[in-house]
């Protein structure tokens, strides 16, 4: 066992949970400071290249739309959004193509007059087919996690980079797993 991995899986499920509780925190709120921003937040496309050798030369790329949900001020500077990112798209590897579809939720820090933010997400991921050349991803139910920086260059252009992580969370073996970096440009409504 590669304690690297390990540690890596550690992570990545404790931002799962902290994505899943900041999303859930709208139900038990009770904070005046609130607001509700039920909107589109940004559509675009993104393109995912390998982190690792590991991820056995997996690219991807798709288009996204982001819907918000709620909006916390954390401090008059201060703002934590949630979303729900829904994506649709192409993953592959040396010619072995297949659909890969994402919804599920994000949560996005940022500062008042200041184009730069950090968020992080989780999302049930389904893709069409398991098996590339050798490489076995286990089922086509996996699970996508993020943590990601976003520029806003205008107020309707917004330039992203992702670390992605992609895994059936055990729930099949194998579960390789497979990490990319994705870059995005998406148009801010």
């Amino acid at each position: 066992m590669n304690f690297g991995t390990v540690r890596v899986r550690l992570n990545l499920t404790r931002l799962i949970y902290l994505t899943m509780l900041g999303c859930a925190l709208p139900f038990v709120s009770q904070a005046q400071e609130n607001e509700q921003e039920f909107r589109f937040q940004s559509a675009g496309a993104r393109v995912g290249f390998p982190a690792e050798n590991t991820s056995q030369h997996f690219r991807q790329a798709e288009a996204f739309l982001n819907y918000n949900l709620w909006r916390w001020n954390l401090s008059t500077n201060w703002h934590l959004q949630s979303r729900i990112d829904l994506s649709t798209g192409w993953i592959g590897q040396h010619g072995d193509d297949a659909f890969i579809g994402t919804l599920g939720p994000s949560l996005e820090l940022s500062r008042s007059r200041f184009p730069l933010s950090l968020e992080a997400g989780f999302s049930p991921t389904y893709i069409s087919r398991y098996h590339f050349g050798t490489t076995d991803l286990g089922a086509n139910a996996q699970f996508t996690s993020h943590i990601g920086l976003n520029w806003d260059i205008t107020s309707h252009l917004r330039l992203g980079y992702r670390f992605q992580h992609m895994s059936n969370a055990a729930i099949r073996e194998p579960n390789p797993g497979c990490n990319l970096h994705v870059v995005s440009v998406g148009y801010l409504f």
